[in-house]
């Protein structure tokens, strides 16, 4: 994995565990790489992957079985598409609504063009 020097490396690997038990990769219950694991496997510090671990437990999409490892909650897909629905309301679509008026663009041009895209 690749990082972005402008975000946080425990906020990146969180993402990417989230992209994948959106994507099915990991389901409810699946056992994930002990911190110890990932971090010989992504050739990071421990100390950043229980940061990640940290991050993940307190939103409730990861859980930690003591003397066993890491699970993927049962309602983790939930709770990520939850909060990406979220910031996408709060920080995306608030800058995409401002690029469509300082373009002068209307919601039937974007309807349109989806309709379009989506053939």
């Amino acid at each position: 994995m690749e990082f972005n020097e402008h975000k946080a490396i425990y906020l990146q690997i969180a993402e990417s565990l989230c992209e994948r038990i959106l994507s099915g990769k990991l389901n409810a219950e699946d056992r994930i790489p002990s911190v110890r694991e990932l971090g010989a496997t992504m050739g990071v510090n421990p100390n950043t992957i229980a940061r990640t671990y940290d991050h993940l437990q307190q939103r409730e999409i990861i859980y930690n079985k003591r003397g066993i490892g890491y699970f993927v909650a049962p309602g983790a897909r939930q709770e990520i598409i939850k909060a990406l629905k979220d910031r996408f309301l709060k920080e995306e679509l608030p800058v995409f609504f401002k690029r469509m008026d300082m373009l002068s663009i209307s919601m039937n041009e974007i309807e349109n063009y989806y309709k379009q895209e989506s053939k």
